[in-house]
Order: C-alpha cells, then sequence, then structure tokens
C-alpha cells in the first residue's frame, strides 16, 4: 500500500444482498461524498444476467427491465448471491453450472468498471495506488466470508494484490453509526449518551450499540449482532404462499425452469404491496395477482385439483390485509427480538436510529415504535436511510480512527504444545509427552482499542526444531481446553516461520502480535533472531 499521504480518494462499495451502490470523495473535499445515482436511484438491484455460456449480459436495473426475457431460455437471471457468504441452511438459488463466487466476482467487476469510469473525473489518479476501496459487510459476516471477499474483489480488479492494503472492511452497521454521528448531535444525543444503529437491509439485519465520545469519536458498547430477516425474506414468506395455493413443487419447477418469470412476479409484489403496506386495515387496498400474466409456464406444473382450481380463478390469486401481515410478521419478530437482545446488554440507549431499505416499510416502523417507545424515547428513521452505510464507510476510510474501540465476538487462540500431566486425557498424549491444547490470545468480549495489539512470545519445544507452525483458531465460547473439541473451534488460518540452526536453546524465540484496528486483525509473526517476517488478516468478528 502507497502511504496514507498518497490516498487521494476513498471509495466505498456497498454491496448488497437485493441492492447495492458506491460512492466516494476527494481527501481534499472530505465531506463532499458523491453517491453514484442509477435510474433515479441510488442503489441498483444485485443482479446479473448471463447468457448460456455465463458470460455477463447486463447487470443492475437493466437485468430486469426487460420483460420479453421471461420467455427466454438462455437468459439466466441470477440474485440473492450475497446469501450464500452466510452461514444458513437454506442458500437461494443459483443456475446449474454457476458457482456464487463467480457471480459475486462479475458483479464486483461490472460496479468496478462504473467507478473507475467515474473516478476518471479527477485527473492522472492511479486507481490502484491513490485510491483505497472500503467494502462493507454485514455484523455476522465470520473469517471465511471476509476472506472469500477479498479474494473476489482482487479477481474483479478491484485490487492489484489479493492482500493489497488498498482494500478495507467496516461493518454495515459500524459504516451507518459514523455517519449517523451528526443527526444525533442535532436530536440532543450528546457525549457519554449511547444509541443503538439497526441497518435493515435486503438480506441482513445488523446491530451495533455505540457510544458517543468527545472529539467525534465512537466507541463500542456491546457486541455486534445480526440475523439474515431483510426485506427479502419478506419475499420468501410471499413464495411460501404461493406454494400453499398452487403446490410446492410447481413453485420449485418454475423456479427452476423459467427462474426469470418468478423474478418478474416477485417485483410485482414488491411495487403493488410491500412497499405501501402500513400495517392498518384502513389503507389496504384490494389485491390480486395474475398469476397467468406473470407466470404463463406455471400453468405446466399445476396437477388436478389445484389446475382445475386455478383455471376456474381464472389464475388470479388474492392478496387479503391478513395475508400479507403475516409474511411481514416472523421477519420483524426477528428484528424485535435482536433489539431487545442489545437493549438486554446495555440499559443505557439513548436513541435507536433505523436505517437501511428495509427501515423506510410503514408497517416495520410502527412495530418498533410500538414495541420500544416505552424504553428508549427517541426512535428515529433518518431521511434517505439506504444512504448511511454507504456514506459513512467513505467516512470511515478518511477517519479510520473515529471508531475507538471495539467489542470482540469471538475469543481468538493457538494450538501450543505443553507437557501432558496426570489430570490430562490419556488418548491425547503425544509420543514425546507433551499435549496440545490451545492457548487464548485475545477473549470475547474484549474491549479492544484501534491501536492495541495483543503480542505473546513462544518458543519451539525442541533445539532441532526446523520450522514453528502457528494454527489461528476461533470459538463463541470464551475459552476452549483443546482446538478439536468440538465444531465451534474453528481454524482461520496456519502459517510457518523457519527456525535456524542456533547453539542456545534460549535464542529462539517468536513473536506473535494481533493488530485489532480494523474489521480484519493483521497478525503478525517475527522471528526475534533473524527478524523474518509474517503477516495474515482475518476478520475481528
Amino acid at each position: 500500500m502507497a502511504s496514507t499521504n498518497d490516498i487521494h480518494v476513498v471509495a466505498a462499495i456497498d454491496f448488497g444482498t437485493t441492492y447495492s451502490g458506491f460512492a466516494y470523495a476527494h481527501k481534499k473535499s472530505p465531506d463532499d461524498i458523491l453517491c453514484q445515482g442509477f435510474e433515479e436511484s441510488f442503489k441498483t438491484p444485485t443482479v446479473l444476467r448471463y447468457d448460456e455460456s455465463f458470460n455477463v449480459t447486463s447487470w443492475g436495473f437493466p437485468a430486469l427491465s426487460d420483460r420479453t426475457f421471461r420467455k427466454s431460455k438462455e437468459s439466466k437471471s441470477v440474485e440473492l448471491f450475497k446469501l450464500h457468504l452466510g452461514n444458513i441452511e437454506e442458500k437461494p438459488y443459483l443456475p446449474e453450472g454457476l458457482d456464487y463466487k463467480k457471480a459475486i466476482i462479475d458483479y464486483l467487476h461490472e460496479m468496478g468498471k462504473l467507478l473507475k469510469e467515474k473516478l476518471s473525473r479527477y485527473k492522472f489518479l492511479e486507481f490502484f495506488n491513490q485510491v483505497i476501496i472500503i467494502l462493507t459487510v454485514p455484523a455476522e459476516f465470520d473469517n471465511n466470508a471476509i476472506s472469500v471477499m477479498r479474494e473476489c474483489a482482487f479477481k474483479a480488479g478491484l485490487t492489484k494484490e489479493k492482500n493489497s492494503r488498498n482494500l478495507k472492511f467496516t461493518t454495515e452497521p459500524e459504516a451507518a453509526a459514523i455517519h449517523c454521528m451528526k443527526f444525533l448531535s442535532d436530536n440532543g444525543i450528546t457525549s457519554g449518551d449511547s444509541f443503538m444503529t439497526v441497518d435493515c437491509g435486503g438480506g441482513t439485519v445488523d446491530l451495533t450499540t455505540r457510544q458517543l465520545l468527545f472529539d467525534n469519536a465512537l466507541g463500542e458498547v456491546t457486541e455486534r449482532t445480526g440475523d439474515f430477516c431483510g426485506s427479502s425474506y419478506v419475499d420468501q414468506e410471499f413464495i411460501k404462499f404461493l406454494e400453499q395455493k398452487v403446490g410446492k413443487s410447481a413453485i420449485e419447477l418454475l423456479k427452476k425452469n423459467h427462474y426469470r418469470q418468478l423474478q418478474c412476479l416477485i417485483q410485482e409484489f414488491c411495487k403493488n404491496v410491500k412497499l405501501s403496506f402500513t400495517g392498518y386495515e384502513k389503507d389496504f387496498k384490494f389485491t390480486e395477482i395474475d398469476l397467468g400474466d406473470h407466470c404463463p409456464e406455471l400453468k405446466q406444473y399445476c396437477k388436478d385439483d389445484v389446475l382445475m382450481e386455478m383455471e376456474e380463478l381464472e389464475w388470479l390469486i388474492e392478496l387479503t390485509f391478513d395475508d400479507v401481515r403475516a409474511m411481514f410478521d416472523p421477519i420483524i419478530a426477528k428484528i424485535i427480538h435482536l433489539i431487545r437482545g442489545q437493549l438486554r446488554s446495555n440499559d443505557k440507549c439513548s436513541a435507536i436510529i433505523m436505517v437501511g431499505g428495509f427501515s423506510e416499510s410503514k408497517y416495520l416502523q410502527k412495530r418498533i415504535k410500538e414495541e420500544f417507545l416505552d424504553f428508549v424515547q427517541n426512535i428515529s428513521f433518518p431521511t434517505n436511510p439506504i444512504l448511511a452505510v454507504i456514506k459513512g464507510a467513505v467516512q470511515f476510510g478518511m477517519k479510520e480512527h473515529v471508531i475507538t474501540n471495539r467489542v470482540l465476538k469471538w475469543t481468538y487462540g493457538t494450538d501450543i504444545a505443553r507437557k501432558w500431566v496426570a489430570n490430562d486425557p490419556i488418548s491425547r498424549k503425544l509420543p514425546n509427552g507433551m499435549i496440545k491444547v490451545f492457548h487464548p490470545l485475545a477473549k470475547k468480549g474484549s474491549h479492544l482499542t484501534s491501536n492495541d495489539e495483543v503480542t505473546t512470545v513462544f518458543k519451539p519445544y525442541s533445539l532441532f526444531q526446523r520450522k514453528i507452525s502457528f494454527n489461528m483458531y476461533h470459538t463463541s465460547q470464551f475459552d476452549a481446553k483443546y482446538c478439536d473439541e468440538d465444531d465451534d473451534v474453528r481454524l482461520l488460518d496456519n502459517w510457518e516461520i523457519d527456525i535456524p540452526r542456533l547453539d542456545d536453546f534460549d535464542d529462539q524465540i517468536i513473536s506473535l502480535t494481533l493488530n485489532f484496528g480494523n474489521v480484519e486483525i493483521l497478525a503478525k509473526a517475527e522471528n526475534q533472531k533473524t527478524g523474518q517476517k509474517y503477516e495474515i488478516k482475518f476478520n475481528c468478528g
């Protein structure tokens, strides 16, 4: 990475589940954040259209705009592929032969081309040396998801090297909290007060509780939390409703063979039903959806009594107020559960700030106020909530140390060999009389500042050892005994460092340092005798 002084432009990409966008600003005018527009919107759908050989033919709004493609078997439209990065059981549909990583790479490549085109307004700007890219990620992404995103960004042409320091990550709720700082001060939140940011997106809902500090800085009060309960899951409830009407197998076959038609149907539902739903029956308008018009191929997959019934109804399905409310309620219940959890962890929350596209839902706003207004008097919904994350990410890139501390979601550690003792399991005793155990380096719940480094010194167990290996693990537990005792202790990365021949065993000293300044932890191992160094990055969950 070039020095900080060589960075001229900060560009942020909000790669979302349903919608994505980017924004940028020059360091000479850090408050002049330019958000790219897409067809009178600040974001464009996270959708790709491929030909039969999986070459991208269009992306964003154009990939959804032409309804004539509903009948084309050669055109493959894909969406929701970001959810494949999450730890969820039901992964979204992808056409056979398409890997989700390719979809992410292709989408970031297309967005990157447009970003580079827009940045050409700055003459003589060297993209790979003078631009820092900030990628936003959900709070619940684990190390593997972060690593995949870094790899995809590199293959998409956003960085010159995979481990480039010109690519950094911030969590979506963290970015939103940064952007909301001025909004908070305008609404009576002062230094020392804590506030919760709830980022309601298309796929995930992410929460963080922060304390407003002096000098426009933020400290993290509780662990970031999140879940897969964004607005696209209301769409999934709509699909379940359709399955009750025409049969699950019919919808599955439509999805497999004519996915574009199902996309169009969901678009129709979102435009005419979901976006306007307020939760008040007096506001609800009678709604019919013509399946024959939007999904003409569905008819061939309906059988027997279902086919007869749908023919009698002329393929029209009616949506009642109760039907639609039932689609929202299980999703909103999850969001309410998340907010309650954050409030239990911090009983001095002065405000709840709702951001993200889903926060514009009038029904969601109504339910949140009903549930929490007695506990938190300041519940706010800023204008343009869809821009909070992307603008906050640019602001983070301008001033990374605005986040003064983070609370670790995981315990990080490595495996070490020590002498086996009588209380240890005999099955774990090694032939040399040693036993491998989990050695914690930084524990879950720790409050670590952006400048904190944790250093541990290690020695080889033998003078004749020529290499020392470091296996980095994490666990959601506060501590662990062994690195293989259950599925909760997971390997993050591993590497080896050479050890020269030395006469004195005491000269064999290896230091391992973890830096927690960003979402990605920087791990540095160094041979104190030779100066040999090795660095890796992994997610600071």
